[in-house]
């Protein structure tokens, strides 16, 4: 029995330290069924998706679910108490509107849990028009305090936001204390430091937002030239990197780059590496974060599966003992497999700058 103890007013209060801890819900990606179907095997509680079109920003070629994708995607998730988060997350685009409402009365008919959308007018429509359908902000709505994210559940009620990977655990613990909104953290998967999906850097060497293209560096504009051994990569036309013979290359975005600086060649605004917050579990916890969420609908079903093994075994054991919670060896090892670079980090969470 929790110990209880009478505040000045009479009423009962329980101690900081016997809190009943509350389980954060493990949020994994599902860029297909076999991938929804290995989140689910390993310990999800949700599974994010999305539909085949320009609704969706990871809409990659061979990727992603048709209605009866979904509508299977949903029963099988249900079956094992888990729910289907459904990502209409890129902004509608003028003269196309039709598109974005119909994929939110895809998730309310097909049975989705929740809308995942960043889209204040389409946000505004799914409140409208399916008034018990849950909505979540996305990352790409870019809410960093709490006036945002007041002003998304006064206006459009909504229920939870998933924060930008650029707080400190500070901030979140703040944020936390400000707001009666559900809370969604980024746990593991590539790290971006720009304002997400509004990156200008790659608008202006590419002319596409990363939004509506869904990634950084479109297909269209990446180029591999080898000369001496050597592989450039180009971004639309720009050189990114250089790549001596048997040196592993990595996808060609600008924030990622290497260039040469008053001549010295280098990372100049960050390098490529992959957020892991395993070790930070306990603090996003004791806060009351509602969910840890995983990057990767654009991943394989291995990289699923493995990143949701460990994610579930991590939660589940600082739940059950914060305070002597350590990460596991071998956990940190799957993860560094699965890593951009073969490096992690828990960037913008524990920086050593203010």
């Amino acid at each position: 029995m929790t110990a209880a103890t009478a505040d000045a007013t009479g009423r009962s209060s329980v101690s900081e330290s016997e809190r009943p801890i509350r389980r954060p819900q493990l949020v994994a990606p599902a860029g297909s069924l076999a991938a929804l179907r290995m989140a689910l095997q390993h310990g999800a509680d949700a599974v994010y998706l999305g539909l085949r079109d320009a609704t969706n920003a990871r809409n990659f070629g061979g990727l992603n679910f048709s209605e009866d994708d979904i509508r299977k995607g949903v029963a099988e998730a249900h079956a094992r108490g888990a729910e289907v988060l459904f990502a209409i997350n890129t902004f509608a685009q003028m003269g196309q509107v039709e598109r974005w409402h119909h994929a939110v009365d895809a998730a309310a008919g097909l049975g989705a849990d929740a809308v995942i959308m960043a889209d204040a007018g389409l946000i505004a429509y799914a409140a409208r028009r399916h008034p018990s359908l849950r909505i979540h902000l996305s990352v790409q709505g870019s809410a960093t305090h709490a006036d945002a994210i007041e002003l998304m559940r006064q206006q459009f009620g909504i229920r939870r936001v998933v924060l930008p990977r650029v707080l400190s655990v500070p901030q979140i613990a703040r944020l936390a204390r400000q707001t009666d909104v559900e809370l969604e953290v980024f746990g593991f998967g590539s790290l971006c430091v720009m304002a997400e999906g509004r990156c200008l850097l790659s608008s202006y060497a590419t002319g596409d937002s990363p939004n509506n293209k869904g990634v950084c560096s479109p297909a269209h504009a990446v180029r591999w030239d080898e000369r001496d051994g050597t592989m450039d990569a180009r971004l639309s036309g720009i050189l990114i990197d250089s790549y001596a013979p048997g040196e592993p290359a990595g996808y060609p975005t600008l924030c990622k780059g290497r260039f040469t600086v008053e001549g010295e060649r280098g990372y100049v605004l960050e390098e490529p590496t992959s957020l892991n917050a395993v070790s930070l579990l306990p603090s996003l916890i004791d806060m009351g974060i509602a969910a840890i969420k995983i990057e990767g609908r654009q991943r394989s079903p291995r990289y699923v599966a493995d990143v949701v093994g460990v994610l579930r075994a991590a939660i589940d054991d600082a739940c059950r003992d914060p305070r002597r919670f350590v990460p596991r060896q071998e956990w940190q090892a799957t993860l560094g497999r699965h890593a951009e670079g073969d490096q992690v980090t828990q960037g913008a969470y524990d920086r050593p700058w203010r």
